[in-house]
């Protein structure tokens, strides 16, 4: 079996030996480069690794600097990033240039095992949400009313609709049970899972086929309402897949 390599800035002697051991401990093998852009990007090109933890801002190269000319020449992997502080603007550029997540220091080194196997297709058998062909049949339409599938919020989107599809109370308690339940299995906040759904669902309105959100959402919402409210947008795909699902079975 392939090992799978990962590769990390330093973060300081305590945090860099507890992200060693917990990666280490699935099985991964952990190459640890100094807080440098330039040395980043060179050691990346010569291990190869197909997963990355890398400090937003370092001397040489920042991290999204290191990802465009690893990309631009021909290396691919699952970048994540991390940094000192809460910047919600910075963050945001990261996720829609293609960064799984952004971590603020500090932050359970366990989380970023597990999201690192899953993100490779790599996670132990847990408890999931969904069945494997409801996870699909979401990603589909997701996809179709337009939601980009690198943005936090589409995660996010997937696991609310999921969920709800399971247990139709989730949306009767959207705040209380819903966001802090999706919130817990991604090592985040319920107000962070509910401004990226938020943030997802007006990417989807600014740039999503109108036809296609008529045929989901109708026109009264599209025309006169404006988009939809996190719940509305959950509460109307979970049904119609809840729906869907009965008729095939029928």
């Amino acid at each position: 079996m392939e090992t799978m390599k990962f590769l990390m800035t330093d973060l300081g002697e305590a945090a860099t030996a507890a992200c060693v051991a917990a990666l280490e401990g699935r099985g991964m093998e952990v190459v640890v480069c100094p807080k440098d852009g330039t040395q980043v990007l060179e050691k990346m090109l010569e291990y190869r690794p197909r997963a990355v933890l890398l400090e937003v801002f370092m001397p040489g190269l920042d991290a999204l600097a290191v990802k465009q000319r690893y990309e631009a020449q021909g290396g691919s992997a699952v970048f994540f990033a991390t940094g000192p502080f809460q910047n919600e603007e910075a963050e945001q550029e990261l996720l829609e240039s293609g960064f799984a997540f952004y971590y603020v220091r500090p932050f359970d080194e366990q989380i970023l095992a597990g999201r690192a196997m899953k993100a490779l297709g790599k996670a132990p058998v847990h408890r999931q949400i969904g069945t494997g062909n409801d996870e699909v049949r979401v990603s589909e339409i997701l996809h179709q009313i337009g939601v980009p599938a690198h943005i936090k919020g589409y995660q996010f989107l997937r696991d609310a609709i999921l969920l709800t599809m399971e247990d139709q109370d989730y949306i009767n308690a959207v705040t209380k049970r819903l966001y802090p339940e999706i919130a817990k299995q991604n090592g985040t906040t319920a107000s962070r899972v509910e401004r990226a759904i938020r943030h997802a669902i007006e990417v989807a309105w600014d740039r999503g086929d109108v036809d296609t959100l008529n045929s989901y959402f109708g026109y009264t919402i599209h025309n006169l309402r404006g988009k939809p409210t996190n719940s509305e947008f959950v509460a109307m795909i979970s049904d119609r897949m809840r729906l869907d699902k009965k008729q095939r079975q029928a």
